[in-house]
């Protein structure tokens, strides 16, 4: 059956592996994904742990529905302390990967120690071998998957890799699956490359035996067509993700050279359309693709059309990748955002995280604050094209000294660099915002500030805030699985109420995050998407598991409070610059210059900004430094954390 996924623990320095059940206690108090995931990192490491030592603990996972018949149940999570933040470290990807390690038998793996010399774990139906990877160790993303297929000659091989970023220790190196599938943010791919950890690969063919088939496929129609009939899902499967970046430039929500600006001017050439239109000359007119279980096909297959990268293929890009190479930096070619995004996917490098760098460096080179001797000779002026693609390769191989720096993230790489360049840092608990600029939409910025990795748009961020929805549905939203009376505004400017939306929102992807569902599939972007009335019934038809929508909602809330209590205890405090629940200055200082009418002259207002993150304390159970209060702890279960469960 689905609950029979075992958990592996992996000592890498000694080679020992022991597989265990997953208690049903454990299952109904974390569900499985994220939420257990923390749970084994709290209970798992020590306080005070090196980020890129062998005593802290890499999780890989898939959520509990990974496998069964419910839809867009890929998701992958990988979790650890963050070598970037030195707090909660964690991503997740869509692809293959989870569904695959679940028919191999398991649903969590624990890795701890570091290989004596580079290599990769092989799963396979059960049995589970440490390999070694010295011919593909220094392989790009993809070549290393091709490497491991031919080397077990099983194309059909699943497998989690680093690139090259990963292996030289890049603070936000990623984990990647298939070309593009990232594991972004907070630098697990360093932890895995601290570990000698190349890869880990899967091949399964154990049942999963789903409680109720019939039933499950059944209830799965209707959530397809729920999905597949909301506008915003129709519109990715036409133009992926690029379509947000158009909607949000136009408007003036995305920050430009740095936080200089908020709106990328005379950009045609990097707008969603102009995207779509290359992936269509270059791989024809069904080039949409999709993850497994998924209807939606939000990832565009593309090859570069010119220049030094031409036909190189790849996919995507995200609309991270516009920002990333295109806004934050300056330039307006679409070449420098397709060979942008193919560079980090091959080298498995966070596509967020390595513009906001270039972008920084842009900014303090502008300023007078970098030297051309510092970036031997390169012009990092604003909107240079050469420059962007030539750093990415140097933060990748650390070449230089301001490659060097730039590796090692936001934080170290301000202090390296002196004067008043942390000033310039976009970045909350030390990892780089994404392109977005939140200066209009109070809620955003709440969400960004609290959110438990960073800086962070898909941890609490109630996008839909944006939609101008009535009242009254915003309260149909927001009062389910529990009442909510408080005050509620359709108007995104406004600070009253936002704190319960996004209260309410980081419960909701915590959820979906230990379902092992995609985000797209739930309310995230979709205001009429599944929520926690609707899981229930997948999750006990899939599984046999019976809870209510308020035991989700619990579950949610356990698990959320679990990753606030690992960074408490690796030293996060409410108003620290570098570790705390707190925005740029410039968030506060300095109004947006471009965009609509409702945009222009827009700042974060400090004391309301205060007083809403003392709310969201309150909604949480937290003290106003944000200490969780002891009632709060022993109403969710957590008073005697850690408790060593599993």
């Amino acid at each position: 059956m689905a609950l029979d996924r075992k958990i592996a623990y992996i000592n890498l320095t000694t080679g020992d592996i022991e597989v265990k059940p997953i208690p049903m206690e454990v299952r109904k108090k974390f569900l499985g994904g994220r939420g257990l995931d923390a749970y084994l990192l709290y209970n798992h490491t020590e306080k005070g742990c090196d980020p890129l030592g062998p005593d802290n603990a890499l999780i890989i996972s898939g959520g509990i529905l990974c496998a069964t018949l419910a839809s867009a149940t890929a998701r992958t999570h990988v979790m650890a302390k963050s070598p970037l933040t030195g707090l909660l470290g964690s991503c997740n990807m869509g692809g293959f990967f989870a569904p695959e390690m679940a028919w191999a038998g398991f649903h969590h793996l624990v890795i701890k120690g570091k290989a004596e010399k580079p290599c990769y774990i092989y799963i396979n139906n059960g049995e589970i071998e440490i390999r070694d990877a010295a011919n593909i160790w220094g392989k790009t993303v993809t070549d290393t998957q091709w490497a491991i297929h031919d080397e077990l000659n099983d194309k059909e091989v699943k497998s989690l890799v680093i690139g090259p970023a990963g292996e030289n220790l890049v603070a936000y190196a990623n984990v990647m699956t298939g070309v593009k599938n990232a594991g972004g943010r907070t630098g697990m791919g360093a932890v895995m490359g601290s570990k000698n950890l190349k890869a880990v690969s899967c091949r399964g063919t154990m049942d999963v035996k789903i409680t109720h088939p019939m039933e499950a496929l059944e209830y799965n129609k209707k959530f397809i067509e729920q999905i597949t009939g909301a506008k915003v899902n129709q519109t990715q499967g036409t133009l992926g993700t690029p379509f947000i970046w158009g909607a949000t430039n136009s408007w003036g929500g995305v920050r430009t050279e740095n936080f200089r600006y908020n709106q990328l001017e005379y950009a045609d050439d990097i707008e969603p359309e102009r995207i779509d239109e290359i992936a269509t000359e270059t791989m024809g007119p069904y080039h949409m693709a999709g993850c497994f279980g998924c209807q939606v096909h939000c990832r565009a297959q593309y090859k570069i059309p010119s220049g030094k990268y031409k036909g190189k293929y790849d996919e995507g890009p995200e609309y991270t990748s516009q920002g990333a190479f295109g806004a934050e930096v300056g330039c307006r070619s679409a070449e420098t955002v397709l060979a942008g995004n193919h560079l980090v996917d091959q080298f498995g490098m966070d596509n967020l995280e390595t513009g906001s760098m270039i972008a920084w460096a842009m900014e303090c080179f502008e300023e007078g604050l970098i030297t051309k001797e510092q970036t031997d000779g390169i012009d990092l002026s604003f909107g240079n094209d050469e420059a962007v693609l030539e750093m990415i390769e140097r933060i990748c191989y650390r070449k230089g000294w301001l490659g060097d720096v730039l590796a090692k993230g936001g934080i170290p790489a301000s202090k390296n660099v002196g004067k008043d360049s942390f000033d310039y840092l976009i970045q909350v608990k030390g990892m780089a915002n994404l392109h977005s600029d939140e200066r209009g939409t109070p809620a955003l910025a709440l969400n960004i500030a609290t959110s438990s990795r960073g800086s962070d748009h898909l941890r609490s961020r109630p996008a839909i805030d944006l939609y101008h929805l009535p009242e009254k549905v915003l309260r149909k939203i927001y009062s389910t699985p529990v009442p909510y009376d408080g005050p509620l505004s359709s108007e995104h400017t406004e600070y009253v109420g936002k704190p319960w939306q996004v209260f309410w929102q980081e419960n909701c992807y915590m959820a979906v995050d230990s379902l092992g569902i995609c985000k797209y599939h739930t309310t995230f972007l979709g205001a009429t998407l599944p929520n926690f009335e609707n899981w229930p019934k997948v999750l006990y038809l899939n599984t046999g598991i019976e809870m209510t929508p308020e035991e989700i909602w619990e579950v949610a809330r356990r698990n959320n409070m679990i990753e606030r209590l690992f960074n408490l205890r690796e030293g996060a405090t409410r108003n620290d610059p570098e570790k705390g629940d707190v925005l740029n200055h410039r968030y506060h200082d300095e109004p947006c210059k471009r965009g609509a009418i409702d945009v222009i002259g827009k700042y974060i207002v400090k004391d309301k900004f205060d007083a809403m993150v003392d709310e969201f304390y309150e909604h949480k159970g937290l003290d106003k430094n944000g200490i969780p209060k002891k009632s709060t702890l022993k109403e969710l279960g957590l008073e005697n954390e850690p408790s060593h469960l599993v």
